[in-house]
């Protein structure tokens, strides 16, 4: 068996388990996301929902709500309404990158335009909106507005954060988990509340989508300076040529000597970037031994999310939970 073979599992397990609910959820989405004036709107949304992503977000709450025993059906809204703050997320999130690829596919900014994306990823957040006031339940509609503007303020974040070399661990935690994490954590937290679950599981939920969230986008960090085009969706290196300061670089920089921090500065900080400097970036990442110490990191935050998961009920569902885990830094094994 391959490696990947083995960090699939989990995940096709999930997606096993959750087949008729997120057929439901599908079914929602493209009700949704439809527009009796503006055409653009699907085409927009359906280049990039019909992508073949794997719906991660949106299987959480399913998978936290049947986990606890919620017969349904308001799981069904909320989880639309997680893909549809996603999705909005990843359209602007193009064209405030200049991204050329997504999930192995040109980005909607690339095939139309920059307006386009901007405007539909608008609408998929005003139809989110709608979508989690439908249940008519409070708490669940204020940790998906929160999270919603933990996003933003984690995207914004990351502009000031991401090309300043002042930029520590710290700050890099603060913008995943509002960049990520957030969205990771309101999925499973909205799934046990729906569910009438007790604070102490909520709880649990919401520490494990946090945990999760931050070992993703970790992984997802590691991936693009040692992972595979086919394999992360994006071109490799994407992060060094948007000038992001990733945990793996924050770390070389911490133990950069004046040499190679005057190359940090001219090719982040600065943008000066020329033939070769990826690779330079490569040798200085191994030098300092960064990728072992991110994925150190990133191994921590699955074994909390892991941990989460022991005072809720003895369940198919929560083993998955916990083998996901295992399975996000698996793609950096």
């Amino acid at each position: 068996m391959t490696v990947q073979d083995n960090v699939r599992k989990p995940l096709d397990r999930l997606t096993e388990a959750l087949t008729a609910e997120m057929e439901a959820v599908n079914a929602l989405i493209r009700t949704r996301m439809a527009s009796k004036h503006a055409p653009r709107i699907p085409e927009v949304t359906a280049h990039l929902i019909e992508a073949g992503g794997k719906r991660l977000r949106p299987m959480l709450t399913l998978a936290a709500a049947k986990l606890l025993g919620y017969p349904g059906p308001w799981h069904i809204h909320l989880a639309a309404t997680v893909e549809f703050i996603h999705t909005a997320t990843l359209l602007h999130d193009d064209v405030v990158d200049e991204s050329r690829q997504r999930r192995g596919r040109p980005t909607a900014n690339l095939l139309w335009d920059n307006k386009s994306s901007v405007l539909v990823g608008d609408y998929l957040f005003a139809r989110s909106f709608q979508l989690m006031v439908e249940p008519g339940n409070l708490r669940t509609l204020e940790i998906l507005a929160n999270a919603s503007a933990t996003i933003a303020e984690g995207e914004v974040l990351q502009l000031t954060a991401a090309q300043d070399l002042g930029t520590d661990e710290a700050v890099y935690l603060q913008v995943v988990r509002g960049k990520t994490a957030a969205l990771f954590s309101a999925a499973t937290e909205v799934g046990g509340v729906i569910a009438g679950a007790p604070d102490d599981q909520v709880q649990a939920l919401f520490d494990y989508g946090d945990a999760l969230g931050i070992s993703f986008q970790i992984v997802d960090d590691l991936l693009d300076y040692g992972g595979s085009t086919e394999t992360i969706g994006k071109n490799v290196g994407d992060d060094f040529r948007e000038r992001k300061l990733t945990l793996p670089v924050i770390k070389a920089i911490a133990k950069a000597n004046p040499e190679e921090r005057a190359f940090w500065t001219r090719t982040i900080e600065v943008g000066d970037q020329r033939d070769g400097d990826l690779e330079q970036a490569l040798a200085l990442l191994a030098r300092h031994g960064a990728m072992a110490a991110a994925r150190r990191d990133a191994l921590d935050h699955a074994a909390r999310a892991k941990a989460a998961l022991d005072i809720l009920p003895a369940h198919p569902i929560r083993d998955m939970l916990s083998d996901l885990a295992d399975f996000v830094v698996s793609r950096v094994a």
